[in-house]
């Protein structure tokens, strides 16, 4: 089969690799039918290559048709349309009945200390090939794939794979007042989609926050209170203050995470170890990593006092330095995690109908198939084209 592959950093290639089979009784094969590129994704292709080798599947955005299943698998059937979750959950362990597929105990990554495994994300969450390919083996065929309808375009589904459930967590976590206030910090894939999600639950003010027109100018089309950073660099938090009484916003979504704008020195030590041969790389992240945080403080700076922060960037470091006298001054509420996929499906899946309330038949920007995957990750990192949300088709 054909699938997307990392080779090195900003390197990914179109290659041809074995097609994947059955292993356990409870696996199914899915052809893919649509794989998005994930903001996350942009994580392998510049910081996380350490924990990646040469010739991994990236992708953990999918859907498709059942081809094949195992001997064990009663809730799908070949034919069935589903949607790959990104988190590798059982869905019946501890963690996965408290909601909390993203730290399945049947999948934790033990080697490095971490929570469930991901579809095509690096060492540190198991190595799993990921979607971005023309077929993919999904474990737990009878708990993890969720099945879809027959008739609307995959637009309209694909989204539960990530997109939809990490933003509905994000605004969740939020913990927004009814007719409340939230500013949101990028205005990307997950992002915008908070920015929606946030308005259709009831908030009364959603600011959000980017340096890109057409991510600024995409946000101001459904509502949003939009603020260009490039202007409110130095004074954003007095602006968002101006905004709500001088109190700050009752939440703060962070959208950006660890590759934010700014912070120079930050920037440079990342860069600096991805020249370092892995071996050296690997610890040095592990231990002593930092994150580029000007999108984390922002987010303390411009939240009220007693309000609350959600993370739903990816953060890396481990020695991130955090203001905590400020944060404990301010009694700023902080909830962060990958995003629990299946908790929130039955809540979600209701809303994507013909009514389309969070805009997802349209919500991608480009369709392109699975072969121009490299020139969409080029173009998805440097921010060309106006290119906010990629489907590829395999």
């Amino acid at each position: 089969m054909r699938a997307l592959t990392w080779q090195a950093r900003r390197d990914v290639r179109i290659e041809t690799v074995p097609d994947p089979v059955l292993q356990d009784p409870d696996d199914v094969i899915v052809r893919i039918t649509s794989t998005g590129i994930c903001g996350s994704d942009l994580h392998l292709y510049e910081v996380l290559g350490p924990f990646l080798d040469p010739g991994d599947i990236l992708g953990h955005e999918s859907m498709g048709i059942v081809e094949e299943v195992g001997p064990e698998v009663r809730a799908v059937a070949p034919g069935d349309r589903v949607v790959i979750p990104f988190n590798v959950s059982c869905g019946t362990c501890f963690m996965c009945t408290q909601g909390l597929h993203s730290q399945c105990e049947t999948t934790q990554v033990h080697a490095y200390g971490s929570g469930a495994a991901l579809f095509g994300y690096t060492k540190l969450y198991g190595q799993v090939p990921g979607g971005q390919a023309e077929y993919l083996r999904v474990p737990f065929g009878n708990t993890l794939p969720i099945k879809v309808p027959e008739g609307p375009s995959d637009d309209r589904f694909v989204y539960l794979s990530d997109v939809l459930p990490t933003a509905w967590q994000a605004v969740e976590y939020a913990a927004i007042p009814p007719g409340g206030s939230v500013t949101v910090l990028g205005l990307g894939p997950i992002g915008d989609m908070a920015t929606r999600i946030a308005q259709h639950r009831g908030a009364g003010l959603v600011i959000g926050v980017d340096l890109v027109n057409d991510r600024l100018e995409r946000a101001s089309a459904h509502g949003v209170k939009c603020l260009d950073l490039r202007r409110h660099e130095k004074d954003l938090g007095d602006t968002v203050r101006e905004l709500t009484d001088g109190r700050g916003t009752d939440a703060v979504i962070d959208a950006v995470g660890m590759e934010a704008h700014g912070h120079a020195m930050a920037k440079g030590a990342q860069w600096a170890t991805g020249l370092l041969p892995d071996s050296l790389a690997r610890p040095f992240m592990q231990k002593a990593g930092v994150d580029r945080l000007a999108a984390l403080y922002a987010a303390i700076d411009l939240v009220r006092r007693g309000g609350t922060v959600s993370l739903s960037g990816v953060y890396g470091g481990a020695v991130d330095p955090m203001p905590m006298l400020r944060m404990f001054d301010k009694q700023i509420q902080f909830r962060m995690g990958q995003a629990n996929v299946w908790r929130w499906v039955p809540e979600i899946l209701p809303l994507l109908t013909d009514d389309d309330p969070l805009g997802v038949d349209g919500f991608a920007t480009h369709h392109l198939s699975l072969e121009e995957g490299p020139q969409a990750y080029a173009a998805f990192q440097s921010k060309q084209d106006g290119m906010i949300k990629t489907l590829l088709r395999p």
